[in-house]
């Protein structure tokens, strides 16, 4: 796997696990422990203290990245169930909620340099970085701790990151967008995309 052991006591382990109770949807054992890993390894290699002190976006943070990450995972739960039920469709629960819970893992990343100095320890150079999106990072992270191919490709969330997209990516796509929608609506009183244009020299 990686440095951090799955099986340690590590306290960033008990974070993520108290933070995401929809892990319980995840049946593989083994895929589980994955995506706890990646989490801990963002959040040890961002300097983080709290699993909750990352924001939902670098200039919202009455919401936190956690809040966002769990309805995206509830909301496309909900959409899987109804494809399932009305179309007839059979996405992969497994493999949903895993990209569902890794798609912002990336934010441990990106948004060190947005949060006061006191919720952060050392983040390392190495990886802290604006520079790369955290759909991307968060796919690196994912494939670091050795993710399916079917949980990578379906965590990059934007247009044009995957040449072709899997049932279970568009999930999360429209997941993240509704959710997304939800919060830039109810914090400021704008939708996704005009949070998108406004500020998209620095998102």
């Amino acid at each position: 796997m990686s440095e951090s052991d799955p099986e340690s006591n590590h306290p960033f382990e008990t974070q993520v696990r108290e933070a995401f109770p929809e892990l319980e949807h995840i049946e593989s054992d083994d895929l589980r422990e994955r995506v706890v890993e990646a989490w801990v390894l963002g959040l040890e290699r961002g300097g983080w203290r709290r699993i909750e002190d990352i924001p939902y976006a670098w200039n919202i943070h009455d919401v936190t990245n956690v809040e966002h990450v769990r309805g995206v995972t509830r909301i496309a739960l909900e959409s899987a169930h109804e494809q399932r039920q009305f179309h007839g469709a059979d996405p992969d629960t497994d493999t949903l909620v895993a990209a569902c819970l890794l798609h912002d893992v990336g934010k441990c990343y990106e948004y060190p340099d947005h949060v006061d100095d006191d919720t952060l320890d050392e983040p390392d150079p190495t990886y802290v970085s604006e520079e790369i999106p955290h759909s991307i990072s968060g796919y690196a992270l994912a494939h670091e701790v050795g993710c399916p191919l079917a949980v990578q490709r379906a965590i990059p969330h934007f247009l044009g990151e995957v040449p072709k997209r899997t049932l279970e990516a568009e999930l999360v796509k429209s997941a993240n967008s509704a959710s997304s929608n939800a919060i830039t609506q109810a914090t400021m009183d704008i939708t996704l995309q005009e949070w998108v244009e406004r500020y998209s020299q620095t998102s």
